[in-house]
């Protein structure tokens, strides 16, 4: 979209703050990750430069691992509006009574790591792995880690309307997001 995402105005207030207020009463810490974090100060969180510059999602995630206190991170992505609280919920309960590492959703698009639930512990040495490689995949770490999927028919409980992924990266994106809410969808 030519310009940062997250502080694009939605609905009245950046993008981000849409996404945070959505997914606050989740966690006691909520963290982002920036290069930028001066454009980030009206926000009372924890703000953390990615650990390695230049390396996209990937980086951003290890730096969210890196940086939690947490042993269970929620990772969500700064442009999904419809950010599902509930699912990431369900997907914590699972990913500690499954024991897992990382519970990821699949839906009829592919899986979703950016809306996804991940161990600390385990995940942090795979993702190091992943970047230590050259890879910048995000999923190109998950066969080093167990992982549980959240399948389409599981997902149509917690996201009936199918839009907890769907996420910004064009003005149409973000007027037919802004339609879905005034209609009251999310």
């Amino acid at each position: 979209m030519g310009r940062d995402k997250a502080l694009i105005p939605f609905l009245g207030k950046p993008l981000i703050l849409h996404v945070y207020e959505r997914v606050k009463s989740l966690a006691d810490e909520v963290l982002i990750t920036t290069n930028h974090p001066e454009n980030y100060s009206f926000l009372d969180v924890p703000l953390h430069k990615d650990i390695l510059k230049e390396r996209g999602a990937l980086g951003g995630i290890y730096t969210a691992l890196k940086s939690a206190n947490n042993p269970f991170v929620a990772i969500v992505a700064c442009d999904m509006p419809f950010a599902n609280p509930e699912l990431l919920s369900m997907a914590r309960d699972r990913l500690i009574c499954e024991q897992v590492d990382a519970v990821i959703p699949r839906s009829e698009d592919g899986l979703e790591p950016l809306h996804a639930v991940y161990r600390r512990k385990t995940c942090i040495p795979a993702v190091k792995w992943a970047l230590g490689s050259g890879e910048w995949k995000v999923i190109s770490w998950f066969f080093k880690v167990e992982l549980s999927f959240i399948e389409s028919e599981e997902l149509r409980i917690y996201d009936p309307e199918q839009i907890a992924f769907w996420n910004v990266n064009t003005v149409e994106d973000l007027k037919h997001a802004q339609e879905l809410v005034l209609r009251g969808m999310k």
